[in-house]
């Protein structure tokens, strides 16, 4: 966002970078904001295997760790009157 979006930019040079927001609304002064809320979900899975070995008689086990978690992106944009951005700011978590 830091790299892509200026201020001074117009709403449609920002819906081509960015597309469509996931939410649009108005300021007190009727001005635009814009909300795009992205989520990704990263999974793990790790497997370990252990055991003896005995010339035909095997013993083993085998366990699978997985993990799931998520990263989210919020963007807020504020527009001007004329449809230029005024402001914007952005905020992530994992979790």
């Amino acid at each position: 966002v830091q790299r892509e979006i200026r201020v001074g930019m117009s709403s449609a040079d920002v819906a081509q970078i960015l597309g469509s927001p996931n939410i649009v609304s108005t300021d007190e002064e009727r001005r635009e904001v814009w909300i795009y809320d992205k989520i990704a979900t990263d999974r793990a899975t790790s497997s370990s295997v252990g055991g003896v070995n005995v010339l035909v008689l095997g013993f083993g086990s085998s366990a699978e760790v997985s993990s799931t978690s998520q990263r989210t992106l919020t963007v807020v944009i504020k527009f001007d009157n004329n449809g230029k951005v005024r402001d914007f700011a952005y905020n992530t978590s994992r979790f």
